[in-house]
């Protein structure tokens, strides 16, 4: 029961009781605001809740305060029984400050330090990171006079997301619509990862399965979804580390703040990951790299009245033998852990690639589990490391897999020099 629950689990860990200051202004987007919290909550957030004078005319303090379980503070809570240290409290408390929607107005105040509300005197006294996400008309975003107070904020290290283009309140299309709080809660994660253990690593992660060309229709592939490997990119993110995401054709969406490269095929990979390893300190291929591949693709459709094909089909490139070479003679990544999806002889197989390949790390999976094959939100691994170590993880989310995975990484790439 204690594991089924852990699974059902929507924790994330690098949000896990961190305080967020969420302050929300006087904007029709304040709705997002409320998700937002809830998202925030769910995943083990702490959330405070600041709002606007303006902001209470669009949602209630106590939709926030059902959502968060947590007190939501307005205007006249400034002049309650906790009176002057109250802001103060709660602005030294938080782990990061963030202010969605912020309007025109709250941008300027920002920007020239007023502090005529409860939530600019937060604002004011917070000395942890500042996330803002703009929210009004498109004429008023492009004002230069907001453009102006945005780019103060930014010079003092504010992270300014969005907003997006879209149909406005005002009937108008442009850019000014939030940012989603999917998105925003990415950000969030990406601010509060920044001193994590692989602080200033470079992680290069490469996912999904690469597809080979029969024809300009038909290719051979495989069923890998990439959502190991993706979830290794939030992982890493979340631990700190600047990460490139090699991936092969997906429908997953990139975790925020990752440099993403798409690829196709084994040779695309290939190069990809060997540019990409030159300045690494860690590379997790958890791509399904194809084996075979068309010795030569038809250049038109293959139609059906032709026939049945008869293809010819050579190996395609050994990603990892060549990444090792490189190290060899370059000395980078210095951790290079791989995947082992089997349905047969697991251990036997993962022990036999993790010395063929002379890689530090290998995970291995048994596809014919339902519960951790492709496409699955779980995965069941074995972990085998090349000082002999074989561990038998439980089953976990695939986020818990990476997290957990991220964790004997940073073990092995050890503290940086004094």
């Amino acid at each position: 029961m204690e594991i089924m629950d852990e699974l059902a689990s929507t924790t994330v860990s690098v949000l896990k009781d961190r305080r967020i200051l969420l302050g929300v202004t006087g904007s029709i987007a304040a709705f997002k605001a409320a998700d937002l919290a809830s998202k925030l909550t769910q995943a083990g957030a702490l959330v405070d809740v600041v709002l606007s004078p303006a902001a209470v005319a669009f949602i209630s303090p106590l939709t926030f305060q059902s959502l968060t379980g947590r007190k939501a503070y307005g205007e006249r809570d400034l002049w309650g029984e906790e009176g002057h240290v109250l802001h103060v409290g709660l602005a030294e408390a938080a782990d990061v400050l963030v202010i969605a929607p912020a309007t025109a107005n709250t941008l300027a105040k920002l920007a020239t330090g007023q502090a005529d509300t409860f939530l600019t005197l937060v604002a004011l006294a917070a000395r942890c990171p500042l996330v803002v996400a703009p929210a009004m008309d498109a004429g008023m975003f492009e004002h230069p006079a907001t453009q102006a107070n945005l780019k103060t904020l930014r010079d003092r290290g504010a992270v300014i997301v969005g907003p997006v283009e879209g149909r406005m309140a005002s009937g108008l299309i442009g850019r000014g619509r939030m940012e989603e709080p999917g998105r925003l809660m990415g950000v969030i994660r990406q601010v509060l990862g920044r001193e994590g253990p692989l602080a200033g690593k470079r992680v290069v992660v490469t996912a999904g399965g690469t597809q080979e060309p029969i024809d300009p229709v038909r290719v051979i592939a495989n069923r890998s979804s990439g959502k190991q490997g993706f979830a290794l990119a939030q992982a890493a993110i979340d631990f700190g580390a600047d990460v490139t995401l090699i991936s092969a054709p997906t429908a997953l969406e990139s975790p925020v703040g990752v440099e993403r490269i798409d690829v196709q095929t084994a040779s695309e990979m290939l190069e990809a990951t060997l540019l990409a390893c030159r300045n690494a300190h860690v590379l997790l291929m958890a791509a399904a790299v194809a084996d075979y591949r068309p010795a030569k693709a038809a250049a038109q459709k293959i139609k059906r009245r032709e026939g049945v094909p008869k293809l010819k089909l050579e190996a395609t490139e050994d990603i990892l033998a060549a990444v090792m070479k490189q190290r060899a003679a370059a000395g980078s990544p210095k951790v290079v852990v791989g995947f082992a999806a089997e349905s047969k002889d697991l251990i036997a197989n993962a022990q036999e690639k993790l010395e063929a390949r002379g890689l530090d790390i290998i995970l291995a999976n048994d596809i014919t589990r339902a519960d951790a094959g492709f496409s699955v939100d779980t995965n069941k691994v074995t972990l085998l490391d090349r000082q002999g170590e074989i561990e038998d993880w439980p089953l976990m989310t695939k986020q818990q897999v990476a997290e957990r995975l991220l964790e004997r990484v940073a073990a092995l790439l050890g503290p940086d020099p004094a």
